[in-house]
């Protein structure tokens, strides 16, 4: 019984050190973060959704919708403040996507100032850098 409760004490504890971890890091400028060392050579590091520099020179980048115009209620909103229905709204858009549209849909999110949950933003960040790598 104690080696269990010791198993369950440990995983309460790294998923709280990751919680804080990514919280402070999400507080962090972009400019300030460490870069991965297997940055391309075209100054994109795969570590966001949408690489800063496209995004910085789309300056007139515009909202492209995906079919999701219910989802502009969550701009400015927290995604741990997110109803398990506000959730299921963009896990909904999300699963409806082609691959190929991940990445515009990760921007005009963005543009929308809407926040993906953590579990969303993994999975839209996986499909981006494995198109990224095939496309290298």
């Amino acid at each position: 019984m104690l080696p269990l409760i010791l198993f369950i004490v440990l995983i309460i504890v790294v998923v709280v050190l990751y919680e804080v971890r990514e919280r402070q890091r999400a507080k962090q400028p972009v400019e300030e973060r460490p870069q991965p060392q297997d940055a391309r050579p075209d100054g994109c590091c795969g570590e966001h959704l949408v690489c800063e520099r496209e995004t910085l020179l789309q300056t007139n980048a515009q909202i492209v919708y995906y079919d999701d115009e219910e989802l502009d209620t969550l701009a400015g909103i927290a995604p741990e403040e997110y109803t398990p229905a506000q959730r299921d709204a963009i896990r909904a858009v999300f699963n409806t996507l082609q691959e190929s549209d991940v990445p515009g849909w990760c921007r005009s999110i963005q543009l929308r100032n809407i926040a993906l949950p953590a579990d969303i933003r993994e999975e839209a960040l996986l499909i981006v850098r494995e198109r990224r790598h095939r496309n290298n």
